[in-house]
């Protein structure tokens, strides 16, 4: 059992007068535990203070972090590279790659090709239409 508890347990039977816990119980605040730790508590409070400080930070050109972190342009050095191989895929093979690194989203899928129109136009000549009209109506 911990000493709150028998402390506390101990208030409860106590005489309704007396309202101290016995000597025996009580802890002494002021020796030397209660002294080293206030000290903790100081050092403590101290190292978030001192965070915020700049003592002991480098000072970092702005020239050198642009530098650092500006796009670098791989373009040449890719095409190099994929100019040089001689190995072309195998046309299905790559299709089929494409198909399963496509998502379902509408944006990912690749544009309808829309059917080709024929020019509308007739089957029939002029020549096919006269005749028509003599066989049909009988005019000459």
């Amino acid at each position: 059992m911990s000493a709150s508890l028998v402390r506390r347990g101990l208030e409860l039977l106590e005489a309704p007068g007396r309202r101290k816990a016995p000597q025996g119980l009580q802890r002494e605040r002021g020796g030397p535990a209660a002294a080293g730790a206030a000290r903790r508590r100081k050092r403590a409070s101290e190292a978030l203070e001192n965070k915020a400080t700049v003592k002991g930070r480098v000072v970092k050109s702005a020239i050198e972090e642009y530098h650092k972190k500006k796009a670098v342009n791989h373009l040449r050095a890719n095409l190099r590279y994929m100019l040089k191989g001689q190995f072309v895929a195998n046309k299905a093979v790559t299709e089929q790659v494409l198909a399963q690194n496509r998502g379902r989203k509408s944006r990912d899928q690749p544009p309808k090709k829309a059917a080709k129109k024929k020019p509308e136009g007739t089957v029939f000549t002029e020549e096919d239409f006269r005749k028509f009209e003599r066989e049909y109506f009988g005019r000459p």
